[in-house]
């Protein structure tokens, strides 16, 4: 009877914990990025950091989409390709970053991918270039897969015969990804 009341509680708790953990997780997440950012700015004011931080990336992002002509962001980029460490961090992140947002996003071809054919083993993954003549290849595409539970991945260059187009969005893709396939609907 009592290890019975003991195993009961022992479930109860981690069923508790799997509910509060990515709860809890994200709220501490936010609020850290929250203080963080509030940091930045020297007011005595909670929140008054975050919301100028807010303003300055939202002002900057009208900026550069409506007032800033292509011309002059074109200069200020060729002028960070001049600069051997900065530009590679500078480019670096601005792919990372296309590839998920904005005009340029990279990874919206979601595939899967026969890493071997006697196993049937597969692996999920984006294309992210389809054409590669520069490297004297022609029978073969680009395809980038992420690892999960990190933002890494490998790049792999493979036969296109390999390659079977998903018709899923590429959001849902990189979550069960990401998520180690735990994570979809």
């Amino acid at each position: 009877m009592y290890r019975k009341i003991i195993n009961r509680l022992v479930t109860y708790f981690g069923r508790g914990l799997l509910g509060v953990t990515p709860l809890g997780l994200t709220i501490y997440i936010i609020y850290s990025v929250f203080i963080w950012v509030d940091g930045l700015v020297p007011i005595d004011m909670p929140g008054v950091g975050f919301l100028i931080m807010f303003g300055i990336i939202l002002g900057s992002g009208v900026l550069i989409s409506t007032v800033l002509p292509k011309s002059f962001a074109g200069l200020v980029e060729g002028s960070i390709r001049h600069l051997p460490l900065v530009s590679l961090i500078y480019f670096s992140v601005k792919d990372l970053i296309s590839a998920f947002v904005g005009d340029k996003k990279k990874f919206n071809q979601p595939v899967l991918v026969m890493m071997n054919r006697e196993a049937g083993v597969r692996k999920i993954g984006f294309i992210t270039q389809t054409d590669l003549s520069r490297l004297g290849i022609t029978d073969a595409i680009m395809v980038y897969l992420p690892h999960s539970y990190a933002f890494s991945g490998e790049l792999y260059i493979v036969p296109a015969e390999n390659v079977k187009l998903l018709n899923l969005p590429s959001a849902d893709v990189m979550k069960l990804i990401v998520s180690g396939g735990v994570s979809g609907k």
